[in-house]
């Protein structure tokens, strides 16, 4: 289970929310760990000519009591009878289908998808399923958030007029705030992410060499990764120091050297990491400006702990390189279900995390099983660029690595 239920109902709780409701793909694979790749991507006018650009109606949902459901299109049920919510709620089941051929299978798979569709009867829309959850729990009268990310005009009407007597918030933060410290299975499964992407990643450096195009790389790495069930989400690089790429043509020289990094999806969770590799000798300025990235890296592992202010690993950071007279913006980012999760590693920008629900200083202190990537690099245009970024893991004491991955020194090829 990707939810981390106890630290959700903590913050409802806080907030004096009686259910939590996603609405966006990402946060009801969060809720109820039912993906399917086409739910992001699916409009309204991609059936009916004309029509809007909204996504289809999806909910995830927890109640105060502990219980969940996921309510989905019925011709998606079949692809979610085995997630581990309470209740699987569909809609728009016909009274003269025979929705009993499921009642004698000695599959529990196919009793809960027969169920589902005859509970469905009635139903006309995923928003009429959500509202008979919500009747069935009590919650007529309860402040509900719900993230208005995904959420349809019509369904935000449609809501308001069958429960006329709950209250609505947004939750769109709150949801944001609740995933940025990981569960056990969800630390597993960042762990996994990012190994799978590490072994191919220092695999596919002993191609690199003058004369290869970058794109066989590339294409290494995507073929490693898919073999041991992962997903390609990117493979970046620089070319002579001028900004990053990910699809320029480029063949390495020697005494090349450049940004490179590299991540992947393992069954929605992201990894994202960077080196610094060189093609043949590496200079002298080379070696000390990469010297200053693992100053850099070093100082912001040394102030990572539960309780310190995000700004003062960031400040951390900048401190370093500023020693050495850089001007350069290191950072960090959370890392999970997407690429960039809270909190964010940067300097105090005094704006607040805000909705119906929370109102928080974007400046987030560190929890224990956050994790974060630092990330430092430099980019001398028209020379090249330097790259350190590593993933790591809050601890109770401190942090530490999420996976083993040495980035100590320049990665030398070729």
């Amino acid at each position: 289970m990707y939810f981390n239920k106890a630290r959700a109902l903590q913050w409802m709780d806080d907030c004096g929310v009686d259910a939590l409701i996603a609405t966006s793909a990402v946060n009801v694979t969060y809720f109820t760990d039912y993906t399917c790749w086409i739910d992001p991507l699916f409009k309204d006018y991609m059936m009916s000519p004309g029509a809007s650009d909204q996504l289809g109606a999806m909910y995830g949902g927890c109640s105060v009591s502990g219980r969940s459901c996921l309510v989905l299109d019925p011709i998606m049920a079949v692809n979610a009878a085995d997630v581990w919510v309470d209740d699987l709620c569909t809609f728009g089941g016909s009274s003269s289908s025979d929705l009993s051929a499921g009642a004698g299978s000695r599959f529990e798979f196919d009793q809960r998808l027969y169920e589902s569709l005859r509970v469905s009867v009635g139903k006309e829309s995923a928003t009429d399923a959500l509202v008979a959850w919500l009747k069935t729990n009590g919650l007529t009268d309860g402040c509900i958030g719900i993230e208005m990310t995904n959420l349809r005009p019509e369904a935000n009407e449609e809501l308001r007029r069958q429960l006329p007597n709950a209250q609505f918030k947004d939750c769109t933060n709150l949801l944001r705030i609740i995933r940025m410290v990981k569960s056990e299975e969800e630390i597993d499964l960042l762990r996994t992410a990012a190994q799978i992407s590490e072994d191919a990643g220092m695999a596919v450096l002993d191609l690199a060499k003058p004369g290869v195009d970058i794109a066989e790389i590339a294409q290494s790495y995507r073929e490693r990764i898919s073999a041991h069930g992962a997903d390609f989400d990117h493979y970046a690089y620089s070319i002579r120091g001028n900004g990053i790429a990910t699809r320029a043509p480029y063949t390495f020289e020697e005494g090349s050297y450049h940004f490179i990094d590299f991540g992947v999806i393992y069954n929605g969770y992201f990894s994202d990491t960077g080196l610094t590799l060189c093609i043949g000798a590496v200079s002298a300025d080379v070696t000390q400006e990469y010297q200053a990235l693992c100053d850099c890296q070093d100082a912001a592992v040394e102030t990572m702990r539960p309780g310190a202010k995000s700004s003062s690993v960031a400040n951390a950071m900048h401190a370093s390189l500023a020693e050495k007279g850089i001007t350069e913006f290191p950072h960090g980012h959370g890392v999970g279900l997407e690429i960039r999760d809270y909190p964010i590693i940067v300097p105090d920008n005094g704006l607040r995390i805000k909705d119906d629900c929370i109102d928080l200083p974007s400046d987030i202190p560190l929890e224990e099983n956050m994790v974060v990537n630092l990330e430092v690099g430099i980019l001398q245009s028209g020379h090249g660029s330097t790259q350190y970024e590593q993933t790591m893991l809050v601890t109770a004491t401190g942090c530490e690595q999420l996976i083993p991955h040495d980035r100590s020194t320049v990665y030398v090829r070729g």
